[in-house]
């Protein structure tokens, strides 16, 4: 009986052995496109570029989301880049069915702002580089109820000398767009009573309440002095060489470009700007459904005094096969290479993707999103997810910190009197109370120029983007992997020989002291 047992292991470790040793190699990596989102494109840049080093061949081109949506649905695109949803896509009648037949999954990429760009002079002729703007000023300005640089509601948040009498040019995106999507959606909460005025004297009321427009051309906006354009690159070009204009743009064109951003007055009072730190602390208020989708007007009223409140997260859609946690899934690519290349793709995003974030003005995704990266490969593969940590991702937050460039500049309105002088509108009198729709200025704003620490505390366990690490949990998706439990075949050959090494030496053994 033990020669029976101990010739039925060998014989077990030999077909394992032969199934790890002489299997197929994987497959070779395939081409990947990618379309959507120009929210997500400086981004993509970075890493499509380093993935091409390491032999992944990726491709992507900035259209906008929907776009990315929907050539997705038709597979004329093998992922897509979006901040808009199919749902939203759905409800503003402009398809998505085949996306949701096709099956995907949204995979959170980076953490990123929206910056209201401008371009004005003084008085004496001299560039603006302070502007600073509450929410309510911003909603009635997009919304068309500010429409002169002179108005008191700007003049009283920027040291109460009037800006000259101009007319204010906004530029805005054409087409379809999830970028409009995020803004006026910030819009509605910022100034509820001059959006809703807005929606309906544009023929958009039908999106009332819940669903914000994806696109402001051809509806019917008598009398705005708009100017539409179709990326965010023309938007952020436009803008740097044209005066009396402000727009909406992605933060990374900002920096791309040299164009000034306006200092948005938050939840707290406080004045800040679209930098890492700012989008980080933003995005604790972050509600993320089942399915990672984003509803974000938590981010819109966060307290913490670093609060940038039009941040928000980009996705990649990415198709998956039958998982548990995913019921929009429905299947992988039907070539073996793209997923070798999508998940390599999605591997390097994760982590040595995150470096440069905060750099080019998105900020790192936080730990618990990272994993989610890896999870979303384990989706598509089916096979177990690698479990991230500092040890092996290189993403600045399993570190500690956010990566060079996170910090905000100082307010420039210290140089200019300070935050007392701002907020009084040069006039001495009390706080100007923000009756539009917006947060009114807190007694918290009168000492801060430069943002203090985080009200939720920030901490190891606590880093940014999405709450703490504790968040969501990240368990592998349980997966049949051919009866090893889990275990991949090497693993499970290792296993094997720790076994069954103990018995060859003994049989051995016994049978030279026999002799």
């Amino acid at each position: 009986m033990r020669r029976s047992a101990f010739t039925a292991l060998v014989c077990a470790g030999l077909v394992l052995a032969s199934q790890v040793l002489f299997a197929p190699a994987a497959a070779a990596v395939t081409s990947v496109f990618g379309f959507g989102s120009s929210y997500v494109g400086p981004a993509m840049d970075d890493w499509k570029g380093a993935a091409k080093t390491k032999g992944l061949p990726v491709d992507y081109t900035p259209t906008n989301s929907p776009d990315g949506i929907g050539r997705y649905g038709l597979r004329t695109a093998d992922f897509g880049g979006t901040e808009a949803e199919v749902s939203s896509l759905e409800a503003a009648g402009v398809g998505g069915q085949p996306t949701r037949e096709r099956g995907f999954q949204y995979v959170p990429d980076v953490a990123g702002a929206t910056a209201v760009m401008y371009n004005v002079s003084d008085a004496s002729g001299r560039h603006v580089d302070y502007l600073h703007l509450n929410a309510g000023t911003i909603g009635r300005i997009f919304s068309g109820d500010i429409t002169r640089w002179s108005d008191p509601a700007i003049t009283a948040t920027n040291g109460g000398k009037p800006l000259p009498d101009q007319p204010i040019r906004l530029v805005v995106r054409s087409g379809n767009s999830g970028t409009t999507a995020l803004f006026y959606d910030y819009i509605a909460h910022a100034a509820p009573g001059p959006y809703a005025t807005f929606m309906q004297r544009s023929g958009m009321g039908k999106f009332l309440p819940d669903t914000r427009p994806i696109n402001l051309e051809g509806a019917g906006i008598a009398g705005y002095n708009m100017q539409f354009l179709a990326n965010s690159s023309q938007i952020a070009e436009f803008i740097g060489g044209q005066q009396w204009t402000i727009g909406y743009d992605e933060f990374a064109y900002a920096k791309l470009y040299g164009v000034q951003s306006v200092w948005v007055q938050n939840a707290s009072g406080n004045w800040v700007q679209p930098y890492a730190e700012n989008i980080a602390a933003a995005l604790r208020g972050a509600h993320l459904r089942p399915d990672l989708s984003q509803e974000l007007s938590g981010v819109y009223a966060n307290g913490d005094p670093k609060t940038y409140p039009i941040s928000a997260y980009s996705y990649v859609m990415a198709p998956c096969n039958p998982a548990p946690d995913r019921d929009t899934c429905r299947s992988g690519y039907t070539e073996q290479g793209k997923t070798e290349t999508m998940s390599g793709f999605l591997d390097h995003i994760a982590c040595q993707g995150q470096l440069n974030m905060a750099a080019i003005g998105f900020s790192p995704l936080p730990p618990n999103l990272s994993q989610e990266m890896m999870n979303s490969v384990s989706r598509l593969t089916g096979q177990p997810p690698k479990q991230l940590n500092a040890g092996n991702c290189a993403n600045p937050t399993f570190h500690g910190g956010l990566g060079a460039g996170s910090s905000s500049p100082p307010d420039p309105f210290i140089a200019l009197g300070g935050v007392d002088k701002l907020t009084k509108g040069g006039n001495g009198g009390e706080s100007k109370k923000d009756t539009t729709g917006g947060p009114a200025a807190s007694s918290s704003s009168q000492n801060a120029g430069v943002a203090t620490a985080s009200a939720t505390g920030d901490n190891d366990e606590d880093l940014a983007n999405g709450g703490s690490k504790d968040w969501r949990a990240a368990e592998p998706a349980a997966y049949d992997s051919g009866g090893f439990g889990g275990f991949g075949a090497w693993a499970a050959l290792v296993l094997f020989v720790a076994i069954i090494t103990p018995l060859v030496v003994r049989g051995i053994a016994r049978r030279v002291s026999r002799r």
